[in-house]
């Protein structure tokens, strides 16, 4: 057996370092561990519970929103405060809007040079040898022109949602009662016309062009399936009753959806660069203390499970969940998925913004009790992202975060089980002289972001 490495993996969020061994051409074992250490969470100690929502959100720029959602629930929770229905209206529009955007750089930025051949200038070169290029000239080059006007359309739906936001990445007026923002005439026509632009974009060319992989190459409908066991908390709340647009539910070995449990996570570092008494914990009780000498670790990330169990998320898990895509698991799926979805969420947002009555109040004032603990769970770009929080005495004494790329990405548990990443790379045919270009392929179809999935450092 050979073992070959890819160090760093490029055209994602921040370094990842992939091993595998390699035998008759496939993929048999895979190791996967993140390079990246920072220290977002240690910042949030001793500050006010109200900072939570904008200053989680720097721990990424691609997917600034979902942490400040998820950090305002929390704080809704521990603050016993709900948002008014136009204020939960305007963040479900920032929110989309965001959604949009990152699934639009994520295939036209770093996907699609799997598949398509770029110009012959640099970055695009050098290429290995033996990559598996397939499509014609002619609608190579249609792809790589859509890639352009991909860029542009990306900028667009950040100026969406900046109408309501202030500023992308980072908006500035989400609050756990609603946003600071108000909802004139003038916003919303804003907003409805940049979104019709998207949402005909998506359909027309977005969707075509995810489906034109998917035609040349339809061997990556067999490879990368991993355990085809999903689970997703749901996004897109409705006001007053909170039932959320994306159902909340678990699927396991691709059978039927049932209700999950938030109480049953747990993260492990049997091979985390972190030290503990006990190898697994609940995240509220979570704790992190690194160790970069510790035999055996390979990655910064922890591993989470559910009831021992790896659980995959993001747009195909959505799909299953809500039985919108059940086609299967694999490279292709997650790709058809994510862009059926980014179609979804365009439609979802023109329903949220109908439902808006012009300047009526966008949040309502509150005064958080001293002390008090709360949970965020929502869905994101890439699937599942929980904030635990407690306060005492007005200042934060306790904050985790637990990522979509910490569940997919995680590296091995106490029991041997690899992370769902991991276990999806085993059976990958390997072309010699590709590179691995086989293994980028799989890796990417789940969008992962290393800035997100390792950020905690407690000194």
């Amino acid at each position: 057996m050979a073992v070959q490495t890819i160090f760093p993996v490029t055209r994602i969020h921040e370094p990842l370092r992939v091993d595998v061994e390699v035998q008759n051409g496939k993929i048999v074992n895979a190791w996967l561990g993140s390079h990246l250490f920072r220290g977002m969470e240690a910042m949030l100690q001793g500050r006010d519970p109200r900072d939570a929502s904008l200053f989680t959100q720097r721990i990424c720029g691609i997917c600034s929103s979902a942490h400040a959602i998820a950090a305002g629930m929390a704080q809704q929770q521990a603050f016993d405060v709900r948002p008014t229905p136009t204020g939960q209206h305007i963040t479900n529009l920032i929110f989309a809007a965001d959604i949009i955007q990152n699934n639009l750089r994520h295939f036209y930025m770093l996907v699609l040079y799997d598949y398509v051949r770029g110009p012959d200038m640099p970055p695009y070169l050098p290429r290995p040898a033996a990559a598996d290029y397939r499509l014609p000239q002619k609608v190579n080059n249609e792809l790589l022109q859509h890639a352009k006007e991909a860029v542009t359309k990306g900028v667009r739906a950040h100026e969406a949602m900046a109408v309501f936001g202030a500023k992308a990445p980072h908006q500035q007026t989400i609050l756990p009662t609603g946003t600071t923002e108000q909802a004139s005439v003038e916003r919303l026509m804003a907003y409805s016309s940049i979104l019709q632009e998207l949402t005909e974009w998506v359909e027309n060319i977005f969707t075509s062009d995810v489906m034109t992989i998917a035609e040349y190459y339809k061997d990556y409908y067999n490879i990368g399936g991993g355990y085809g066991n999903f689970f997703s908390v749901g996004m897109f709340p409705a006001p007053l009753t909170g039932e959320r647009a994306f159902k909340s539910g678990l699927v396991l070995s691709q059978g039927q959806p049932e209700p999950f449990d938030i109480n049953q996570i747990t993260e492990e570092i049997q091979y985390s660069w972190y030290k503990d008494d006990v190898i697994s914990r609940p995240p509220a009780q979570g704790r992190t203390d690194p160790n970069i000498d510790k035999p055996e670790a390979y990655s910064w990330i922890k591993a989470p499970r559910y009831k021992n169990m790896p659980l995959e998320c993001g747009p195909l898990a959505r799909g299953f969940i809500n039985g919108e895509y059940r086609r299967g698991v694999s490279v292709m799926d997650r790709l058809v998925a994510r862009a059926r979805e980014t179609l979804k969420i365009c439609k979802l947002a023109q329903g949220f913004f109908q439902e808006i009555v012009p300047n009526t109040p966008s949040f309502q004032p509150y005064t958080p009790p001293e002390s008090g603990t709360g949970v965020g769970l929502t869905d994101a770009m890439r699937g599942v992202l929980g904030h635990w929080m407690e306060y005492k005495h007005g200042k934060i004494t306790h904050y985790q975060v637990v990522t979509p790329t910490t569940w997919n990405f995680s590296p091995r548990d106490s029991r041997g089980a690899r992370g769902p990443v991991e276990q999806a790379l085993i059976g990958t045919p390997v072309v010699e002289g590709a590179g691995l270009v086989e293994a980028g392929r799989v890796i990417r179809s789940f969008d992962p972001c290393f800035t997100c999935a390792v950020h905690l450092l407690e000194m």
